[in-house]
């Protein structure tokens, strides 16, 4: 039986698919598994018992990965599952700023008691006129999961989409659009194009990369979207740029003192996932991550160990191995083994920066003392014996 808690409400649809091995407790402290969304965990105490932590979303920045990763704690993500949420928000987004629809929708209820309303709505609307986006150009940088979705509905709303992602991924290339436009300078996404979105994980290279000068280089009426964090973006300077009329309009997710209210910004409450379609997504693939990593070892959309897997554990036994990502571990193991007369059967093994993780099928049961000779090496963090 393994314990699993939520930190956050997680959807059912999601839970469902954890099978009668699994209990769900109340304390972190009794679990074997976390499922999270937004709830801080950077000071919580982690247990002995933790083998993982899966986010419900795609941004980590809620989790403390090195501490994680240093008790050997498997954290997981799910990448794509609110793609298709947060696209829908972002192609909203570059119409409430092309269009004034909140600006007539306000009209019209300050003068919801006036008799005369549709007459004096055919004058009234000139006011909150606006611009087509269909051949306007949109430049799209970070060409995930996300910002593919974009690109290619924006292409096929009719605008000229520019994508910049120096890592893009084999899969990511293979649904881009081939009309997308993919540069290699992302300067000429902020020169030349009337609306930017950006999508990139919030990393220390990449916090407020779209900082003043980048913002000097875009034209003074265009339009900057950010559905994927706050931190991205130096706010003081696009706010700054807002009310000098040297950028056209703020599109943000993320309400904070800088920009809510602020002139030409429009910012909803963090709403780019919040879907019923999304949340569920989420849900689902978060448990199967668990499931597929508690029950077979297998790690797909870690964000702090490399993703490594096996399939199924068919074999007679299965070890799992957290570790340094340090010379000569794979030659200490199979020592080990040899030493204890157990034949390894298939093995991988895969790094990720500091740290790697190895998967071990054996052809017989393995005792505890072997074990705890594989845990007495030193740069091993965590071993597991799957089956």
């Amino acid at each position: 039986m393994f314990n699993y808690t939520c930190l956050n409400p997680i959807a059912d649809v999601g839970l469902k698919l954890f099978s009668k091995d699994y209990k769900k407790v109340d304390k972190v402290e009794e679990a074997e598994a976390v499922l999270v969304r937004s709830c801080a965990m950077h000071d919580m105490e982690l247990p002995e018992s933790l083998l993982a932590v899966a986010r419900a979303g795609a941004g980590v920045n809620n989790i403390p990965l090195d501490k994680c990763a240093e008790q050997g704690i498997v954290v997981f993500n799910t990448p794509g599952a609110n793609a298709n949420g947060v696209k829908e928000l972002v192609l909203a987004g570059m119409l409430y700023a092309s269009r004034d629809i909140f600006g007539g929708v306000e009209w019209i209820l300050d003068n919801q008691d006036d008799e005369t309303i549709a007459k004096r709505a055919e004058k009234q609307k000139k006011k909150f006129a606006g611009h087509e986006i269909s051949g306007k150009k949109l430049g799209v940088i970070g060409l995930g999961a996300i910002g593919v979705l974009v690109a290619n509905a924006a292409q096929h709303l009719g605008m000229e989409v520019y994508g910049y992602d120096p890592y893009i991924s084999v899969n990511a290339a293979w649904n881009l659009s081939h009309n997308i436009k993919h540069i290699s300078n992302v300067e000429e996404i902020y020169k030349n194009c009337d609306f930017i979105t950006i999508h990139v994980p919030l990393l220390d290279s990449t916090k407020k990369m779209i900082d003043k000068d980048a913002i000097a280089m875009m034209k003074p009426n265009a339009v900057l979207l950010n559905f994927a964090r706050d931190l991205l973006v130096d706010e003081e300077a696009v706010v700054d740029a807002l009310n000098n009329d040297k950028l056209g309009k703020y599109i943000s997710d993320f309400p904070n003192e800088t920009t809510a209210g602020a002139k030409n910004c429009i910012v909803t409450p963090h709403l780019g996932a919040s879907t019923s379609e999304s949340e569920d997504n989420c849900a689902m693939m978060a448990v199967r991550e668990l499931r597929d990593f508690i029950e077979n070892g297998n790690i797909v959309h870690s964000v702090n160990f490399p993703d490594c897997s096996m399939g199924s554990c068919d074999s007679e036994g299965r070890i799992s191995i957290l570790h340094r990502n340090n010379k000569g571990m794979i030659a200490q193991y199979t020592t080990v083994l040899k030493d204890a007369d157990v034949n390894v059967s298939d093995l991988t093994n895969k790094g990720k920066g500091d740290y790697a993780y190895s998967l071990i099928d054996v052809d017989s049961k393995l005792d505890e003392d072997v074990l705890e000779k594989l845990r007495a090496i030193d740069g091993v963090l965590r071993v597991r014996r799957v089956k």
